[in-house]
């Protein structure tokens, strides 16, 4: 008994150090040109030019002779989708796109709300922008910058935009009103691909700073899922002055082994020690089950593209069968990994054909699904736990989404290693990676009864912070 508790009582301390001890640092800013050549002596353009996606009759007509021409695989007796897709459902997939899939619709609903270019950097940048309708009295939108991540696109956030910008049109309270700007990662849909090697989260990071100066806004807030998690992370820590608030439904974890070493050791038998509620035990443990051999499952793409992205994204670009097949094995597994049971994948349980089929096209017609997975050779070359953004705590008011079938559930112990000012750490009933897509109402309700709770509790948060 006396040696559990100087065990205890050793671990909080040890604990507490570090988690809590950490001196505030900023990330430095820095700069960059992402241009072809070198960086001219002239000042760069800094227009703000609206932008429409656009198709013609050769692109679909290159399209459809690339699906009459596909060769599918068998899939082994059983397979379902333990294999990656199952060549069974994807020849029901590839039909509807080459015979049902309307692009042309699905281009009028992409322009549905206002999309942007603007050259940053020495690279044109993509992004939507999203205002609401007239405001009564003086009260003016909140500013928010949502960010995607891989395999998706600006196109994820287009169930939750009208539900943070037009709240009242949805039955919602208008107390608090968003305008929102969603932009294209470089490399990513819209937005120009990089000219040169080393464009990582913080670079990105740093051009969508700059685009929200740039748009006219001192403070405003950010938030993301997948690499857009951590590029609004990175903002957060360049310029903790400019941003009033952090929200994420992802949690990189990339710092703290120690903390989560003990956690995992003591915390299912000592959760109080470790803040676990039942929730985290139920989400954590057994771990090797839950969170080793279930990361171990779904990273076998992260090696390929932290290593050779290119190789197979020229594969990728060449073929619609393939892009698909690649792009959406990943929305089912990621969405629930017990849809790997299913025949289908379970694809179709959480998004349409058409939604799926709309963001492999954005990657498809822009030709950036390799650029797009050169993201993670540019990030995760150099190792993890290398990078100075890593070691460095993010200061500002954080909220965090916890969803229960997210790759790597995080408990909130973890997560204050990271973020020390977390204001607001929900549990969510259901949903997965690509939150804003599968759960757009989740996203912005949160668990409380106001409209954008999850977002809201961060404004409601922040007397004092400047």
């Amino acid at each position: 008994m006396l040696l559990e508790l100087v065990l205890t009582v050793a671990a909080a301390s040890l604990i507490y150090l570090l988690v809590f001890r950490r001196e505030k640092q900023t990330l430095p800013m820095g700069d960059g040109w992402w241009g072809p050549g070198q960086r001219p002596d002239s000042e760069e353009d800094e227009s703000v030019c609206p932008f429409r996606v656009e198709t013609s009759e050769e692109e679909l007509k290159d399209l459809h002779h690339r699906l009459d021409a596909t060769r599918l695989t068998p899939p082994l007796e059983d397979a379902r989708f333990h294999y990656g897709v199952n060549s069974h459902y994807l020849r029901k997939v590839l039909d509807y796109w080459r015979n049902q899939f309307d692009w042309k619709k699905q281009v009028d609903i992409l322009n549905s709300f206002p999309h942007f270019k603007t050259r940053i950097e020495g690279i044109e940048v993509h992004f939507v922008h999203v205002k609401p309708g007239r405001l009564p009295g003086e009260r003016d939108a909140i500013p928010l910058l949502m960010v995607h991540g891989w395999p998706g696109s600006f196109y994820e956030f287009y169930k939750i935009l009208p539900l943070l910008t037009e709240p009242e049109a949805h039955g919602l309270s208008q107390e608090h009103v968003f305008q929102v700007v969603c932009p294209s990662i470089p490399g990513y849909g819209f937005s120009e691909a990089p000219h040169k090697k080393g464009f990582d989260t913080v670079s990105a990071g740093r051009i969508f700073y700059k685009l929200m100066r740039r748009l006219g806004f001192q403070k405003f807030y950010v938030q993301g899922g997948d690499w857009g998690s951590m590029i609004c992370i990175n903002i957060a820590q360049m310029a903790p002055s400019h941003v009033r608030g952090l929200h994420v439904n992802f949690v990189p974890l990339a710092q703290g082994w120690l903390v989560q070493l003990l956690s995992l050791m003591f915390g299912r038998h000592l959760p109080a020690l470790f803040g676990f509620e039942e929730e985290d035990l139920k989400r954590l443990f057994p771990f090797m089950e839950k969170g080793f051999y279930h990361i171990l499952k779904e990273s076998g793409y992260l090696h390929i593209q932290a290593t050779k992205p290119d190789t197979i994204g020229f594969g990728l670009n060449d073929s619609p069968a393939g892009l698909a097949a690649y792009i959406m094995e990943k929305f089912s597994t990621w969405i629930n990994p017990e849809f790997r049971d299913l025949e289908d994948g379970g694809l179709e349980r959480k998004l349409s054909l058409d939604e799926l089929l709309t963001n492999v096209m954005i990657y498809w017609v822009s030709g950036t699904i390799a650029s797009s997975m050169r993201f993670y050779k540019e990030n995760l070359g150099n190792g993890i736990g290398n990078n100075l953004h890593e070691k460095i705590p993010v200061q500002v008011p954080t909220g965090i989404a916890a969803f229960p079938h997210e790759l790597l559930h995080i408990p909130r112990l973890w997560a204050r290693q990271k973020f020390p000012n977390i204001v607001r750490y929900s549990f969510l009933p259901r949903g997965g990676h690509f939150a804003a897509f599968e759960e757009p109402a989740l996203l912005s309700l949160g668990a409380g009864s106001h409209p954008t709770q999850l977002l809201l509790t961060l404004h409601a948060k922040l007397v004092g912070w400047s």
